[in-house]
């Protein structure tokens, strides 16, 4: 136990003194609204730790229903203070200046934020609200009170989970194995079986796993990568896994392959710092192996599939042109084994592969939804909306690229490679950020059908 965690025991433990013997764990509704009631009127430091730990352990404890409803008191009643603000506003515009206007900010802010401050003070906080927010996250759509909730815990996260407090470890096979254990857990794209499949990951010295921690979260990863060192640009993810494959002595590659980025805490949806840690581990790589040429990943395209089945539902004249509709046929066919049919070799399999790659480069380019205030354009693949937006260029598009359920089911088997060339990648990215254009390679650019050959691709939210 660290001497800070120790510290913290030691405070709550006398602040339970103060408030009295620890009550029963089960909580309803009205009793955490209670706590927190108290806590939030509470000014003693051992006290309030110690009441912001037992509200943690009862809510933990509680039913779901009434941690639920538990969610909806803090969204309703412990939201801002209409009056106050009032107040604020008229003092503000009566005497603009600095310290009225900052009066206003605080006047604006809703008690339950300073609420899940004081429970961050608990030992366990930061991850028991992490979990307490993933509890509000299937709630937000069909309840705009929960949805201002969860915008004040993704406010609070930005700030406690901030780049600069985040630490960069990389993972191997000497790691503890309650380490190990939680990237098993968390692999979020190609499946880890056992010890023995991580081993195949974490013991080869041309395979490495990087993972961001926060100082409040010891052993919880947050997102973590995996690269591989390479001496080519893999097309299929076979190449990368395969348990009989010669090892390549780090010296030797010329190519760092990020083939699985998995982000671990669900309770952080919406806080990003995945373009943190690819450029970050760029870094400790051009520094360790300078020899390295090229920084590519071998990425899913998770929602190709489900797209290529809605234009095939489409009438003539979408899309999916007539000879393309005839290749496709038996694939899409409602008791087609997409299996086998995407592992069979030929001049047919040849055809239907490159109609995938054709279709595949299209929906990645050209299938976009509107998002924010200013109307840009963004690609419906939240793959695609996490690497372009990190400044990385489309290069290549891979069919017969992942046979994995997983693989087939969201993208017939396809799989693309987005490069990070660290010369254009801010040019890239200013350019998406500001127009939404897609920066992509000669060769996607003669897969993907033009624009003016398609429907309006583009959806609105």
């Amino acid at each position: 136990m660290s001497y800070f965690t120790e510290m913290m025991q030691q405070i709550t433990d006398r602040g339970r003194a103060l408030v009295g013997a620890r009550r029963g764990d089960a909580r309803s509704a009205k009793a955490l609204q209670e706590m927190a009631q108290a806590l939030l009127s509470n000014r003693g430091e051992a006290s309030s730790v110690a009441r912001a730990a037992d509200l943690l352990a009862g809510y933990a404890a509680a039913k779901k229903a009434d941690r639920e409803d538990f969610l909806r008191c803090l969204a309703v009643d412990f939201g801002p203070d209409q009056a106050r603000i009032d107040a604020a506003i008229a003092a503000y515009q009566a005497d603009p200046r600095a310290t009225t206007a900052m009066a206003l900010h605080r006047a604006a802010e809703p008690p339950r934020q300073d609420l899940l401050r004081r429970l961050n003070r608990a030992p366990g906080g930061t991850l028991a609200l992490l979990r307490m927010r993933e509890d509000v996250l299937p709630l937000r759509r069909a309840e705009p009170a929960l949805a201002d909730l969860d915008a004040d815990f993704e406010h609070l996260f930005a700030s406690w989970f901030n780049r600069g407090f985040l630490t960069l470890r990389r993972i191997d096979w000497a790691s503890p194995a309650h380490v190990l254990e939680k990237i098993i857990q968390y692999e979020a794209v190609h499946r880890i079986e056992s010890f023995e499949d991580l081993k195949l990951r974490l013991a080869p010295s041309d395979r490495l796993l990087y993972a961001f921690f926060h100082p409040a979260l010891t052993d919880e990863p947050l997102i973590f990568v995996e690269v591989a060192l390479t001496d080519a640009i893999p097309q299929s993810i076979d190449r990368i896994l395969d348990s009989k494959r010669k090892e390549l002595a780090p010296r030797d590659a010329d190519t760092a392959v990020f083939y699985s980025i998995s982000n671990c805490q669900k309770g952080l949806a919406g806080v990003s710092f995945g373009n943190f840690l690819i450029k970050q581990v760029v870094e400790e790589l051009r520094r360790d192996l300078p020899q390295l040429r090229r920084f590519v990943t071998l990425s899913p395209v998770p929602g190709f599939t489900t797209w290529l089945e809605a234009r095939w539902q489409e009438e003539d004249g979408g899309v999916i042109d007539a000879t393309e509709r005839e290749i496709l046929a038996p694939l899409l066919a409602e008791a087609a084994d997409r299996a086998a049919l995407l592992g069979r070799s030929g001049a047919e399999a040849d055809k239907l592969h490159e109609t995938l790659r054709r279709l595949c480069a299209t929906y990645l380019v050209r299938a976009s939804t509107v998002r924010g205030e200013r109307g840009i354009p963004r690609p419906v693949d939240p793959v695609a909306r996490f690497h372009l937006g990190n400044g990385a260029r489309l290069e290549h598009v891979h069919a017969r690229a992942d046979y994995s359920p997983k693989g087939i089911s969201q993208a017939s088997g396809v799989m693309v490679n987005y490069l990070y060339d660290l010369d254009s990648i801010e040019r890239h990215h200013e350019a998406y950020a500001e127009r939404g254009e897609v920066a992509m390679s000669s060769e996607v650019r003669r897969l993907a059908k033009p624009q003016k050959a398609l429907r309006d691709l583009a959806v609105s939210n």
